[in-house]
């Protein structure tokens, strides 16, 4: 059965080794951050402050951040198991004849399963307060040059205007004082869209926003997700979690929320109201500049009557980023092979913190291969921000990055093999030379053909044959080796 809401899975952290409680107080100006870094970088467990300093709300942090924790939050034996499930999906057909449609139904009805369900109230609401203070949740000053405090693992709800389309994305909220923060809605991503839309359609004032802190982890997790336009990540959810998220209405905005959120902040963004907002240490390991974006004003907090805080923070690779995206990556490489079936793998790095650096491996079958995946990747949503692109032969590992490293360095002519291009990065790139425009770069690694222009023979790898090496294998254990 999946996860019913955050507890469950503390619960099952906590059943399997994977949750270290701090009984004591410790304070979420910095010190939390100090423990969560330092977990992480040691593969330590996830961390549930029982006594945040200046709040009587505990926290979680690092619920993901490992390979082990990402699946126990999936209920998956491995994340390549979601990655079968979605290939299964996209290449259903319709069988001909009875048996074969018979053998379908358990598939076809599994589907209507996904879908949110509407109830009329949740544990969310157990407590409705429009007297309030958002300094009285444990929401972290994360690095020392931050300017102020963050929320850093939202659920923000907003509507399309054109299509009344929901969307669910993780952005962060700067808190100004007790009922407002900044609504950090990067240019590219669909909440800026909405906002963009709305203040082009000129008939209204005010755009409803809300926002749930705290979930199951599928839900959660669906909220980072680089998903289509108006694709539904509480669907998305549903199918990672093989069960329907059930939502309720908010009780002072029209948007519904996961009924078994921890906390839901309700509110509104003025149109046309922008903020300094920033600067944030950000998941680049650099702190991102301050700029203006919308305020979100909070009208009214529900919270269930004993919340959670989930929390994370971001910051020099690897973090608990790293394994969410890692997760990303395994998940969404059957709709990359949908459209680009030549790819055979992908990896990113962490030191390439997501959009600095994608290795690909390919079937090259025609000259210039490489650089129509190149292209074809910069064409793909959020893959349209890599920043440095590195396209291999299909018999590299490019999970492997020493492998990697090793063969396209001495594969490459520089003048020959790299190509740079213009087009839109990354909000938080701070080397490009105007903000979210600037050069990408795509190396192509492969072998080059004498249509290519090599004429030149092209040397083989040095390496043994298998027969030796099992020989060898035999020796040396004789050896004691």
């Amino acid at each position: 059965m999946p996860f019913k809401d955050l507890r469950e899975f503390i619960s099952a952290l906590d059943k399997a080794g994977e949750l270290k409680r701090i009984p004591f107080e410790v304070d979420p100006h910095l010190e939390i951050t100090g423990f969560a870094d330092r977990s992480v970088k040691n593969n330590g467990p996830a961390l549930f402050f029982e006594r945040p300093k200046g709040s009587s709300v505990p926290l979680l942090i690092n619920a993901f951040a490992s390979e082990k924790r990402m699946r126990l939050a999936l209920e998956v034996d491995s994340v390549d198991s979601v990655a079968k499930r979605i290939s299964e999906y996209l290449e259903m057909r319709m069988p001909e004849g009875i048996i074969g449609k018979i053998k379908m139904l358990p598939m076809l009805a599994e589907m209507g399963s996904f879908f949110p369900k509407t109830i009329d109230s949740g544990p969310c609401k157990e407590v409705v307060r429009r007297d309030f203070s958002l300094l009285e949740f444990p929401i972290l000053h994360c690095w020392p040059e931050d300017a102020g405090r963050f929320i850093t693992l939202p659920m923000v709800f907003s509507r399309n205007p054109d299509t009344g389309k929901r969307n669910c994305g993780c952005y962060r909220l700067q808190v100004f004082d007790e009922r407002t923060t900044g609504m950090h809605w990067q240019t590219h991503k669909q909440g800026a869209e909405h906002y963009r839309r709305m203040k082009a359609l000129g008939k209204n004032t005010r755009m409803e926003v809300a926002v749930a802190i705290g979930a199951d982890p599928a839900t959660m997790y669906s909220a980072i997700l680089p998903l289509p336009p108006d694709l539904d990540e509480m669907m998305i959810a549903g199918f990672l979690r093989s069960k329907p998220v059930e939502m309720v209405k908010c009780e002072t905005v029209d948007l519904e929320v996961p009924a078994h959120s921890e906390i839901v902040l309700e509110g509104y963004v003025e149109l046309g109201e922008l903020r300094t907002e920033g600067p944030f240490g950000d998941h680049t390991g650099f702190y991102s500049l301050a700029d203006d974006y919308p305020v979100f004003h909070v009208t009214c907090v529900t919270h269930r009557r004993d919340p959670i805080y989930a929390t994370t923070i971001v910051g020099p690779p690897p973090m608990e980023d790293f394994y969410m995206g890692r997760a990303i990556e395994r998940i969404f490489l059957p709709l990359m092979r949908l459209q680009l079936p030549e790819v055979r793998d992908i990896y990113m790095p962490p030191e390439g913190i997501f959009h600095n650096l994608i290795l690909v491996s390919i079937r090259k079958s025609y000259p210039g291969h490489a650089r129509k995946v190149m292209h074809a990747i910069w064409g793909l949503g959020q893959a349209m921000f890599s920043k440095c692109i590195v396209v291999v032969d299909e018999d590299v590992n490019v999970q492997d990055v020493s492998e990697v490293a090793w063969k396209a360095l001495n594969n490459i002519d520089p003048e020959r093999d790299i190509q740079f291009v213009m087009g839109p990065v990354d909000s938080l790139d701070h080397a490009s030379r105007l903000p979210n425009y600037g050069s990408k770069m795509g190396v192509d690694a492969t072998r080059k053909w004498p249509e290519e222009g090599f004429t030149r023979p092209w040397p083989g790898v040095i390496a043994l044959p298998d027969n030796v090496l099992a020989r060898v294998g035999e020796l040396w254990k004789k050896a004691g080796l």
